[in-house]
């Protein structure tokens, strides 16, 4: 009886830290607090997202009416996020397996949403301007 007891605890245990690991790597996926991949250099406005397994962060707040270079980075990168569309600027392209690859995007009125989405479409990233 006491052998089955600490057979169910254990099992409990283990399920409680999978799902523990689960939650907090896609909430930090996911999440992106909007601003940390951002910087501002000589007027131009430069958004950092990695592409490897997904996108990070998936959600990025901007600046609006203000020259932007989305900077993707690749560091072993042999998913479908290295394959990348963002339909509204008619860009398609292959990433690097490592490396970093600048997209120029026009400056964008207050309100608009660039999406980025993988070829299969199962990963994505959005860019608010505001």
């Amino acid at each position: 009886m006491e052998k089955n007891k600490s057979i169910y605890l254990s099992i409990i245990f283990v399920v409680i830290l999978i799902a523990g690991v689960f939650i907090f790597t896609n909430n930090k996926n996911e999440a992106g607090d909007g601003g940390n991949n951002i910087s501002i250099i000589n007027g131009k406005q430069i958004i950092t997202i990695s592409a490897k397994g997904g996108y990070s962060p998936r959600t990025t707040n901007a600046k609006a009416d203000i020259p932007t270079v989305i900077k993707m980075e690749t560091n072993g990168s042999f998913d479908c996020s290295s394959s990348l569309a963002i339909p509204s600027l008619s860009y398609r392209n292959n990433l690097p397996l490592t490396g970093e690859t600048s997209i120029d995007v026009p400056p964008q009125k207050a309100g608009a949403k660039l999406q980025g989405i993988c070829a299969m479409g199962m990963y994505n990233f959005v860019i608010n301007f505001n």
